[in-house]
């Protein structure tokens, strides 16, 4: 997995010291990124003790919107996969307090299941 798969849409595992390293001035000191995935500008990272959407927006990208979510307030998630004629996956994670989900789109890609496997795992810890 690499540029060109995210260039695809499709998720692709990120280096963790890099993804570290961009978000040092988010992170707290006894917080660690444990896994990190990329999806075209966007990324989903999670810490040891959040879950964190990071939405880069506009043209060059310099407007980041960091969505911080702790794993205790996801109540519920899902996975729906591409189907024959469905190109599109979709992640759904539903936080406390929060009637509408928030939703990621994925082209028809693996990597769906290792990010939901890594959301299990830390909210069903």
């Amino acid at each position: 997995m690499g540029l060109l798969d995210g260039i695809m849409g499709n998720a692709s595992e990120a280096d963790i010291q890099s993804t570290e390293r961009e978000l040092k001035s988010i992170i707290t000191t006894d917080e660690k990124v444990e896994k990190a995935f990329k999806l075209i500008r966007d990324s989903i990272v999670f810490t040891n003790k959040r879950l964190i959407l990071i939405d880069k927006q506009g043209v060059t990208g310099k407007k980041i919107e960091f969505h911080s979510i702790p794993y205790k307030s996801v109540t519920h998630f899902s996975v729906e996969t591409a189907g024959t004629f469905d190109i599109d996956s979709e992640l759904k994670i539903w936080i406390s307090g929060s009637s509408q989900p928030i939703s990621k789109q994925f082209k028809k890609d693996k990597n769906i299941y290792d990010i939901q496997k890594a959301l299990a795992t830390y909210v069903m810890k």
